[in-house]
């Protein structure tokens, strides 16, 4: 539990300061609404993806980690339709926003999924 609350926590600050500086190149207001969104679901998906990881068993947490890895893709792929076609966000900043708030905070995961 102490582990999701820490993982959670830096997956917050990593999406303001990331979301912070694609804000410099992505200014306008559609562009702006599509970054939040974007950090709302990049946050949902990458807790459901850590705590699939963290319930995972077997040694070295590796089938629950790659089930991660397979959320992220469908969510991606899933966001990009929904964004762009329901939602009428740009596409480009909607998913650069999104893969990067993956990224990012996908680099943290492994430290924090061993605590």
């Amino acid at each position: 539990m102490r582990a999701t609350i820490w993982f959670s926590a830096a997956l917050v600050v990593i999406v303001l300061v990331v979301g912070r500086l694609l804000a410099i190149p992505f200014s306008s207001s559609v562009d702006l609404r599509a970054i939040e969104t974007s950090g709302v679901v990049a946050i949902v998906v990458q807790v459901c993806a850590f705590l699939l990881a963290r319930r995972s068993t077997g040694p070295g947490l590796g089938s629950g980690w790659a089930l991660g890895i397979g959320l992220r893709f469908v969510a991606v792929v899933s966001y990009g339709a929904v964004a762009v076609r329901v939602l009428g966000m740009p596409a480009p900043v909607a998913l650069i926003s999104l893969v990067s708030f993956f990224f990012v905070s996908t680099l943290i995961e492994p430290k924090l999924l061993t605590i």
